[in-house]
């Protein structure tokens, strides 16, 4: 299956709107592998259009591509605001106790138990993002909201702009090579095809911990953080899909942990 731009994914779904039977008593709605056919005879008594469900279906897709044009459209903004530089100098003060979690290779939360995230090469904007969001309550963990709680918006530009800065490597040779899975198809429009975003202002997945981005997308999914795109995105994930797509961006060569040498 190939992977679809936000203008495709719209376009594909205001063709699956447009061409709606009106008059037929046959539905059919394709989700590769599968196509599943439902009839009058299957479905007795139902007036055209009859199947709730399939039409469910096609407002959750239209939902999901609308919520990538909004993301793209979103990064083209953005991108100019992402392009100021923290201080590197005040960033390495503020930032000599991330490391004593952020700089252990396996580091691990205590509960719910995870290993914590690896901030080596990660997208500077999208670090600010996150801890303002530790700051401000959109994202819940005691440890560090307490560590942002008295951070200015100075100091967490300088903070981001460090820790992006250590443990590089890998993100800027390129990462891995890879086609992508079908169940990744939604998520390369902003993190990129081998998980290496393209843009400031949204994060690079490659090479993460998968036990932690399991821990993220179920938060997306509960609630517990709070996006106005990932938390639409995540609602329409089974625990399935959620595995999966955790194992195959951990799998992936990029982040590494911020270990100053």
């Amino acid at each position: 299956m190939p992977f679809f731009t936000a203008t495709s994914l719209v376009e594909k779904c205001a063709l699956m709107l447009a061409r709606r039977p009106r008059h037929s008593w046959n539905y059919v709605w394709y989700s590769p592998p599968s196509v599943t056919t439902i009839t009058a005879s299957e479905r007795p008594g139902f007036a055209p259009w009859p199947c709730k469900f399939l039409e469910k279906q096609l407002v959750t897709n239209m939902r999901i591509a609308a919520a990538i044009a909004t993301l793209s459209l979103t990064c083209l903004f953005l991108a100019p605001m992402a392009a100021a530089e923290g201080n590197l100098e005040r960033g390495a003060k503020l930032g000599y106790s991330c490391l004593g979690c952020h700089g252990i290779d396996g580091y691990r939360n205590a509960y719910p138990s995870y290993r914590v995230p690896r901030l080596g090469g990660q997208k500077a904007a999208y670090l600010a993002t996150a801890i303002q969001g530790y700051r401000d309550g959109t994202r819940a963990h005691p440890t560090m909201k307490a560590q942002a709680s008295s951070l200015s918006d100075q100091d967490i530009e300088d903070l981001a702009a460090y820790l992006a800065s250590i443990g590089a490597g890998t993100v800027a040779s390129g990462g891995s090579e890879t086609e992508g899975i079908e169940a990744a198809a939604t998520c390369v429009a902003c993190h990129g095809q081998n998980g290496i975003s393209m843009s400031p202002t949204w994060p690079t997945l490659a090479g993460q911990h998968e036990d932690y981005l399991l821990h993220a997308l179920n938060q997306y999914r509960d609630g517990a953080r709070s996006d106005p795109v990932m938390s639409q995105m995540a609602a329409t994930l089974s625990d399935d899909d959620v595995e999966l797509l955790a194992h195959f961006f951990a799998s992936l060569k990029g982040l590494e942990t911020t270990v100053v040498e």
